[in-house]
This record gives structure tokens, C-alpha cells and sequence, in this order.
């Protein structure tokens, strides 16, 4: 086994049997992403990518939580230097994760929201346990998610996508594997061995024609509206959304 440094402390990673493993590790924070921690999960598709002996990347959460999307608070782990940042989007890992030739999977150990989700639909796989819970929170802070907009009806049809995305109804994993969003469901204590499964059952494949079949299939899904995010960036209704979470209270949109 050997370590891999991705630029961020709350990311562990190291490589073992084939499998470059992550594990988002900020629990005191719930998992909420930095910018570093989505840059990291992108740098950690790239190595994959590039590495001929790896079969795949494997992604998972710390103790009751997957990912809870991005940090509200704005804390970052350097600040310094995101205040160069000209792409506000350029940092999150979404498209890397689809378009890196090995398979990636979703272990989802727990709560699993907003980026977090979108993390779990551009992986290939989802392993899921019981415990795992999935909300799309996005509009009540009046920010859009360009990737859940492009991918979620994909796998739950346009009805119930837009009904998830509308309502933000918190879900757990049995409903979310009812409606084909989640791969496979186990019980929490069997969690560890069914990934370790899954991960068998994939290295057992051809590395080349695993690379073509996910090419084919991808090539086949919508392009996300990034500019969407860039748009809404600083806007009043982004703004009233930031700070009634922040504040804990509903938020009051502007109507003009």
C-alpha cells in the first residue's frame, strides 16, 4: 500500500490492489467540501487516469457521512491562493470523474447531499448502505446545480428528477435504489465487504474494453450548463439563500 498526496489534509488516499482509494475526512465539518478537497478529488482523477496499472478510483466518506457538498462557511485551506481563482467552477472534480478511463465508484457510508450526489452520478458505480441518506439542497440557498440539472433524470427519469430538485425531499438509499439512482444497497455492517466485492469484480474485467464501454455510455449524456453557476454567482437570490442558511432561517427571495 502507498500513500497519495492530493493538496489536501481532509483527503486520505493510497493505492492498494489496483485501487487508487479516497476517503473524504472532515467529519467535524460533516464532510463539506473545500475548494481544495473538490480540487483534490480532480487531481485523484487524473492520477487514475494516467496510471496504467490502476483499474480503478474509489471515493468514500468517514464515519456517518459521505459528502455534504460544498462549505457554506467559506473556509478554505488557502485562502491566499483562491484569491487568484478566475473560474469559480474550474475547481470542482465532476467531468474529470467521468472522463477518467478507469472505473470510479461511489461508497456511500452515509449522508450523501448537493455535491456529495454530484460526486455519486459521475462516478460509474454506487455501493451503498442502509445508512446512506440523499437530499438535493441546492435552491433553498438559490444557488444552481448545473451537474445534478444534467445527470439526476438520467438515472430517476425527468419526473422524479424534477421532483427531487423542486421539493429538496431529504431520501434514503432503499427509495433512492427503487428509482435506479444507486447502484446496490447493504446493510451497514456488510458495507466494507460489498465494496471490496465490487472492486474484485471490476479488476476481474478488461482494462481496455471497460474503457470503451464507459466512453460509449458517457458519450451518450448531456453537456452541464456551467455558465448556469457562473451567472447566478453573487446574485441577490444567491445572496438572501447564503445567508438565511448561514443564519439558520428561511430565506425572504427577492421578487423584483
Amino acid at each position: 500500500m502507498s500513500d497519495v498526496s492530493l493538496g489536501s489534509r481532509h483527503l486520505v488516499a493510497h493505492i492498494r490492489d489496483r485501487v487508487l482509494h479516497v476517503k473524504i475526512d472532515r467529519a467535524r465539518k460533516r464532510n463539506a467540501m473545500t475548494q481544495e478537497m473538490y480540487r483534490g478529488v480532480k487531481r485523484a482523477a487524473i492520477l487514475a487516469d494516467g496510471d496504467p496499472e490502476l483499474d480503478a478510483l474509489c471515493i468514500t466518506g468517514s464515519e456517518d457521512v459521505f459528502a455534504v457538498g460544498g462549505d457554506m462557511s467559506g473556509e478554505s485551506e488557502d485562502a491566499a491562493g483562491l484569491a487568484h481563482e478566475l473560474d469559480p467552477t474550474d475547481h470542482f472534480p465532476f467531468r474529470h470523474l467521468e472522463r477518467c478511463r478507469k472505473i470510479v465508484v461511489a461508497a456511500v457510508n452515509g449522508i450523501c447531499h448537493a455535491g456529495g450526489l454530484d460526486i455519486m452520478l459521475h462516478a460509474d458505480l454506487s455501493v451503498c448502505s442502509d445508512r446512506a441518506r440523499f437530499r438535493i439542497p441546492e435552491l433553498l440557498r438559490g444557488a444552481p446545480d448545473p451537474w445534478v440539472a444534467a445527470r439526476l433524470a438520467q438515472y430517476v427519469g425527468l419526473g422524479r428528477a424534477k421532483y427531487l430538485i423542486f421539493t429538496a425531499a431529504e431520501f434514503d438509499a432503499h427509495e433512492a435504489a427503487e428509482m435506479g439512482l444507486v447502484g446496490k444497497v447493504v446493510p451497514h455492517e456488510h458495507f466494507e465487504d460489498a465494496v471490496e466485492h465490487t472492486l474484485d469484480c471490476i479488476r476481474k474485467t478488461g482494462p481496455k474494453t471497460r474503457m470503451m464501454m464507459k466512453d460509449d455510455m458517457n458519450a451518450r449524456l448531456p453537456r452541464p450548463d456551467v455558465d448556469m453557476m457562473r451567472r447566478a454567482i453573487l446574485s441577490p437570490e444567491m445572496i438572501a439563500g447564503m445567508g438565511a442558511f448561514l443564519e439558520k432561517r428561511d430565506p425572504v427571495w427577492p421578487r423584483d
